[in-house]
């Protein structure tokens, strides 16, 4: 029996990525989207890009999180409540990020950006073996790879959402991207609890937006 979960985590590591984001069918700017050849991690498959000088905006409007309802949805198994909690944190952190560039405003006007972000999906952790794996001797090494790739530890969870930003004098499109964030395969701590590393995703994909504006 002391063999059987480390034989476990090698007949499943494998399939540990989980589903990657796609052009929701439901999204206004799905149209737009292009498969997107600049992101060999994988974190943003699919973008519209317009030549944008990002400087030259000083304001944001940040519309309230939506929660998408479109039969394309990757939530698997995270319920109502779950959904909620993580709309709720999106609000906050993007909110709390980009006050660090931008001036919050609730109307349109010159020099200003609208951002809408949709949430479309998330995977839980897996409990106990999103911690395990970390240390064992099948996961320890995969996770290392997945780290140096960028890419996502063993059974651990992640958020997918949708971003559209627009300018909000003209409503010009910008910029739009499905992404699937998630914490490094190191951070031992976004393993405990089944929600920690699809938080994880959201505050690193907020701190991603603020580099791209700056």
């Amino acid at each position: 029996m002391r063999h059987a979960l480390p034989l476990l985590l090698c007949a499943t590591l494998a399939g540990c990525a989980g589903t990657q984001p796609h052009p929701y069918a439901d999204l206004p700017a799905s149209r737009e989207l292009r498969l997107n050849t600049q992101d060999p991690s994988g974190r943003i498959p699919y973008r519209y890009s317009a030549y944008v000088d990002w400087k030259t905006y000083r304001n944001v409007i940040l519309d309230p999180v939506v929660i998408y309802q479109g039969a394309d949805h990757q939530f698997n198994a995270i319920n109502a409540n779950e959904r909620l909690i993580l709309a709720r944190y999106m609000d906050q952190q993007f909110a709390d990020t980009l006050q660090g560039r931008f001036k919050p405003v609730q109307r349109p006007a010159p020099r200003t950006l609208r951002i809408r972000l949709t949430l479309t999906g998330a995977e839980r952790t897996t409990p106990y073996l999103g911690t395990f794996s970390r240390f064992d001797l099948a996961g320890g090494p995969y996770n290392l790879v997945q780290t140096l790739r960028g890419n996502k530890g063993s059974f651990t969870g992640s958020v997918s959402y949708s971003v559209e930003v627009y300018n909000a004098y003209t409503n010009r499109l910008l910029d739009s991207y499905v992404t699937k964030q998630y914490p490094s395969p190191l951070d031992i701590g976004a393993t405990h609890g089944d929600l920690t590393a699809a938080k994880a995703g959201i505050d690193k994909g907020a701190q991603m937006m603020l580099a791209q504006f700056k």
